[in-house]
């Protein structure tokens, strides 16, 4: 058997984003609740991604969807990191900038440590893909055109996206507005 550069590019980035899950649902939490979601996209789906992408770049006239749908099209896989919209009753806590946690429930805000937690579990997956020399970026256009289609769990509040790829130069980065860069560049 012969496993060409394409395959085994496509199996050690699909191993990788098990590892980031894994590491984004086992990082530590502020309270000790579990609020992360997570989710990998391939193939179709990541092409719906993409679609939606391009989409929200047409309706929100935000050239960062555009330019991101790009890289999200010439990644072999989306590893998508989320959190839910839970508070967590700590009313003498005011770290969210309100008095307690109904005044934030009420004013729509989020709750700090559900977004911290967020923030942590985010950290210790694009750790393992840097081990793992995987080419990645943190993404918020990626995660929020995952979240208008439909793509983590319903209550899912916030959510980013990181595209996976393996290049001699990174895809995700010298990238300007509209940039769509060519993997299979001989440069």
């Amino acid at each position: 058997m012969i496993k060409n550069m394409e395959d085994t590019k496509r199996d050690a980035i699909l191993a990788v984003a098990d590892l980031m899950a894994a590491a984004a649902m086992t990082a530590p939490k502020g309270s000790g609740k579990d609020t992360i979601r997570t989710a990998i996209i391939t193939g179709e789906d990541k092409d719906r991604l993409r679609d939606k992408m391009l989409k929200l770049g047409e309706y929100t006239g935000q050239l960062i969807f555009t330019r991101d749908s790009g890289n999200v099209d010439n990644s072999v896989a989306v590893v998508l990191i989320g959190c839910t919209g839970n508070y967590f009753g700590l009313d003498m806590c005011g770290m969210c900038g309100f008095e307690n946690c109904r005044e934030c429930r009420n004013a729509g805000a989020r709750c700090v440590f559900t977004v911290s937690d967020l923030g942590i579990a985010v950290g210790s997956a694009v750790s393992v893909a840097a081990d793992h020399r995987i080419d990645n970026r943190v993404m918020y256009s990626v995660g929020r055109a995952a979240l208008k289609a439909g793509m983590m769990p319903d209550d899912t509040a916030i959510c980013y996206g990181i595209p996976l790829a393996i290049s001699s130069k990174s895809i995700f980065f010298d990238r300007g507005p509209g940039a769509v860069i060519n993997t299979d560049s001989e440069e």
